[in-house]
């Protein structure tokens, strides 16, 4: 029997950026609480990283696919069709289980797929909780595993997808503090002149892959304009002068 409305929970868990350890004790309980756990899959069906990474906590058979057009960012209209087919699926297995949880790679509330579908979902059922479990960044992961510290005293913050083209990164890597790059893999030559432009080339470190057999972490010194994975990730150190807590 069809639960009531008002029953429903849609939890975004974020599951990290690819190595299943990076997963949080609450968000293995919320994939495990779930009836059900949606991974996105892009329109080719292979499996994506989130899939990889649930299926270390709970059983293929409760796992299901929902095809989202990740990469589609030239037609809105396909895109936008798209979001709304993976809402009205999501909306239809909350109707029948009553409990879903939504499996994203990195964080739920940072450049995820689950903000458009939560959006979506809202809208068609109504009285549905929606909540989120926070998962490890790829920013984390590559500064702990490259040892690039990402902040220090006062020192600011800067995300940017490089999908919003060089010139946001550039006007970043002007600024103070540290800059993350996300999504540069297919811009890696305009992200390499940035960091020369700017003087910020020889700290910077890239990573893709994090956790996973393939991984690559190298100085983004090495950089040769090759195109890289699409989920590769940079970071430029702050300049840093006065030795130990000079920012403070």
């Amino acid at each position: 029997m069809p639960h009531v409305m008002s029953d429903s929970r849609l939890v975004g868990v974020g599951v990290g950026p690819g190595d299943p350890e990076l997963v949080t004790v609450k968000g293995v309980n919320a994939l495990r609480a779930a009836e059900i756990v949606v991974v996105p899959v892009m329109d080719g069906g292979e499996r994506g990283r989130a899939e990889a990474t649930v299926l270390h906590y709970v059983p293929q058979e409760k796992v299901v696919r929902v095809v989202f057009a990740l990469n589609e960012r030239t037609d809105r209209t396909r895109r936008e069709a798209a979001w709304d087919a993976a809402g009205a699926r999501v909306a239809g297995l909350l109707r029948q289980h009553g409990s879903v949880a939504f499996a994203t790679i990195g964080d739920p509330n940072v450049y995820s797929t689950f903000t458009y579908l939560a959006q979506t979902v809202a809208e068609s059922v109504p009285g549905v909780v929606i909540e989120t479990v926070p998962g490890i960044t790829a920013m984390q992961d590559l500064a702990a595993r490259s040892g690039a510290v990402l902040t220090e005293g006062t020192e600011p913050l800067t995300l940017v997808p490089v999908t919003a083209g060089s010139a946001v990164l550039k006007d970043a890597l002007a600024g103070p503090g540290t800059v993350v790059a996300y999504k540069f893999g297919r811009q890696a030559a305009e992200v390499a002149e940035a960091l020369r432009e700017t003087g910020r080339l020889g700290d910077a470190v890239w990573g893709s892959a994090l956790g996973l057999a393939e991984e690559s972490i190298r100085p983004a010194g090495e950089l040769d304009g090759e195109p890289l994975p699409y989920l590769s990730t940079l970071i430029a150190p702050a300049r840093r002068e006065g030795g130990r807590g000079g920012k403070l």
